[in-house]
């Protein structure tokens, strides 16, 4: 049974995501093995049968975004250990392609969970459980990061909405939420987006999606330029963030092999230039990128 208080009812509209939820916990001994699978049932439903947006999607839109806890520890009967990775895929506009938008490993997870217990969301305040404000999270990280995709600065509503479970999550005593305890958590991953230095960025993220892969069946050549444009704008990004930007960091985990592809086919000048602005915005991926100068 679920208890949704800060939406109305689900016949609102049709929900927007479409998620398959997994629990792991091969490293966890001599414990309650059904109380994992009350978890993930639990969690699914809740993802999946929550109104998060004021949009309507048809079942075939429905956003591809995935959880997976892999449970390291049970601390007691209700309290769990562990990290999470969290998957976001898009497709491509007139394609079976889907690309990669989020890969994240969150390796600093820790929650109560009580089996037959109500999941509830409220946008009122923390829940001190840690779960439920978890999941909400990086379901509005993503569901940002995907309309940022479709529309210049389309995801600001969400991103805010995530700012607003950072922000009460400031008392927590679990980990994750305070700008002090790393430069990789989720205040950080959702500062960056907020943030005026990571303007150039979201404008990256739009110009790469809606004007490069959606338009490549029409022109490639145009759209890997918009591609290219895309990623030479996100030196901007680099050059405010010399040590560490955490999107930019998730960008090109999801996209380098994607950018080798990309422009493999390009013209020699232009594999130059862009090999170029990858060894300044991405240096740990420099050996994928070599491979394009290569390609024929």
């Amino acid at each position: 049974m679920f208890v949704l208080s800060c939406m109305a009812a689900a016949t609102a509209g049709a929900q927007e995501l479409r998620s398959s939820i997994q629990v792991q916990s091969a490293s966890v001994q001599g414990t309650n093995k059904q109380v994992y699978e009350s978890m993930r049932t639990d969690l699914t439903e809740f993802v999946n049968n929550m109104v998060w947006t004021r949009d309507r999607y048809d079942n075939i839109e429905r956003i591809e975004c995935n959880f997976v806890f892999n449970i390291t520890e049970q601390i007691s009967s209700n309290e769990f250990k562990g990290k999470l990775n969290v998957q976001l895929r898009r497709p491509v506009y007139n394609s079976a392609y889907s690309t990669a938008m989020l890969n994240i490993e969150d390796a600093n997870v820790q929650f109560k969970y009580t089996e037959g217990q109500a999941l509830t969301y409220s946008t009122t305040g923390y829940d001190s459980d840690n779960l439920v404000p978890l999941i909400a999270f990086y379901v509005y990280m993503a569901l940002g990061v995907d309309y940022d995709s479709f529309s210049l600065n389309g995801g600001s509503e969400f991103y805010t909405k995530a700012e607003a479970i950072v922000s009460s999550a400031q008392s927590s005593q679990y980990s994750g939420w305070k700008s002090f305890e790393s430069t990789q958590n989720r205040y950080w991953l959702n500062e960056s987006v907020l943030s005026e230095s990571h303007r150039a960025f979201r404008k990256s993220l739009y110009d790469y999606h809606r004007q490069g892969l959606d338009k490549m069946h029409a022109n490639p050549e145009q759209a890997r330029t918009a591609i290219y444009n895309a990623i030479d704008n996100l030196r901007k990004v680099k050059r405010s963030y010399p040590r560490n930007s955490y999107m930019l960091n998730q960008f090109f985990t999801c996209k380098a092999d994607e950018v080798v592809n990309i422009f493999s086919e390009a013209p020699v000048i232009e594999k130059n230039k862009i090999v170029e602005i990858l060894t300044e915005v991405d240096p740990a991926n420099i050996s994928k990128y070599e491979k394009i100068k290569s390609a024929k």
